[in-house]
């Protein structure tokens, strides 16, 4: 075993799931450096001796993700290579007591909104003055602006309610305060993330005012791009549409995660929404901004979907040609309300079908691509990798869409963080190849 040395103490975060837990562990890293703490996030051979884990518990593969690095860093606790590890985020809220139990080498979990009681564990100070500030770990050209936390949808699979309660929206003034101070460092695209983006201000005026908001961030100086992700189709809130139409620099893009084609499916699902009431939706939403990029998600495998709910999905797909797609397979999860049903598709039919999805998708995607071919577009450029600079359109959101490959010879210089135009020389299904115009 290793000695331990009086060292000084340095933080390692580890953060795994989605965005909305990557602006967790933000805030986590920016309280911690005020407390004059040595931090890092994910920092490979970290010589880090203590190492807090902001954990998914989302769906079955990503619970065993973050149990998986749980125990990792276990041994590496019994091991003497660290000293400390907490652990924090939705897995850690929703089954602290079992973990807890399972998993002694653990110093302490901590649930969903409990940073000052995490803080106070490491002997670090909550700084109330830091509320809008914060420290970014993505490239410094783009963020993630969570808009509210927690989530009032009665989705019968969604666990998310459960880890992280009811909808609280965001005070505007803060976003906007944290948007300007995310210009002054040179951020250039904001990405707005909640669980559901319409029901914005419904817990605080009484009715949906995220129109309002993007006025008011469209408005902030330095700020070229704003992406909306994770809207919800029922109530939709058409205003959103005048704005983004008002404003050059919000992005003609919607993550609308829809999760089904079949009516049937959808009422199982709690969705409060029909496939006819979807599709008149989308129509509208692409009348009123017509160069709009569409993207959703789906789930394969719910319980009792049958063979014919499914060639329904296939045929809303097929109908709607959306830009972007992702497809997840169903997971039981305990306390929802799909929990009280037979978890009745194999897992293997849940894969197929999900196979058959990405099928679909990748023809459409590979058709929409190909009318991109010889067109010029505003390109924010990421990162080079491979002998390419890579970066995105208005139309793709970091991670999880379309790629704009440029190669880097010695003709050819663009700088990461920076926005050139590109003409499009070559498309796959779900990347761009293109030349600097």
């Amino acid at each position: 075993m290793k000695t331990k040395t009086l060292r000084k103490n340095k933080v390692n975060i580890i953060t795994l799931g989605c965005a909305k837990n990557l602006v967790d562990s933000e805030e986590i890293f920016t309280q911690l450096k005020a407390n004059r703490f040595e931090v890092t996030h994910e920092e490979v051979n970290s010589d880090a001796n203590i190492v807090i884990i902001n954990t998914c518990g989302f769906i079955e593969n990503a619970k065993q993700e973050s149990i998986d690095t749980i125990l990792q860093y276990a041994d590496a606790k019994d091991e003497g290579l660290i000293d400390k590890l907490y652990v924090t985020g939705c897995l850690s809220h929703r089954y602290k007591d079992e973990l807890s139990a399972e998993i002694p080498q653990v110093d302490a979990f901590f649930g969903t909104n409990e940073l000052p009681r995490l803080l106070k564990t490491l002997k670090a100070d909550y700084k109330h003055e830091l509320v809008g500030e914060r420290l970014l770990t993505t490239p410094s050209h783009y963020a993630y602006l969570k808009i509210s936390e927690g989530c009032d949808r009665p989705c019968s699979f969604c666990a998310i309610p459960l880890m992280r309660g009811k909808h609280v929206s965001r005070p505007m003034e803060q976003l906007v305060e944290q948007a300007k101070n995310f210009a002054k460092k040179g951020t250039k695209e904001l990405i707005l993330i909640a669980q559901d983006l319409t029901y914005y201000g419904l817990d605080t005026e009484g009715k949906r005012t995220l129109h309002l908001l993007l006025e008011k961030l469209a408005e902030v100086e330095g700020i070229e791009w704003i992406r909306l992700q994770y809207a919800y189709p029922a109530g939709f809130p058409m205003e959103i549409l005048d704005v983004m139409q008002k404003y050059p620099n919000i992005c003609k893009y919607l993550d609308m995660p829809l999760q089904h084609g079949s009516t049937e499916m959808l009422k199982i699902m709690r969705r409060g929404i029909t496939r006819e009431k979807t599709e008149v939706l989308l129509d509208k939403i692409r009348q009123k901004v017509p160069e709009i990029a569409l993207r959703t998600t789906l789930i394969v495998g719910h319980p009792y979907e049958t063979e014919k709910h499914f060639e329904e999905m296939c045929e809303f797909v097929e109908k709607m040609r959306f830009d972007r797609l992702g497809v997840f397979t169903y997971s039981h999860e305990e306390q929802t309300h799909s929990y009280t049903m037979p978890d009745d598709v194999p897992q293997e039919v849940k894969q197929e079908r999900a196979a058959e999805i990405m099928n679909i998708q990748q023809e459409i995607s590979w058709e929409l691509n190909q009318q991109k071919v010889g067109k010029v577009f505003k390109v924010l450029f990421d990162r080079k990798e491979g002998g390419y600079f890579i970066g995105r359109t208005e139309h793709d959101s970091p991670e999880v869409d379309n790629e704009v490959l440029v190669k880097a010879d010695k003709n050819t210089y663009v700088r990461i963080g920076d926005f050139a135009n590109i003409r499009i020389t070559e498309a796959q299904e779900f990347d761009l190849f293109g030349i600097l115009v």
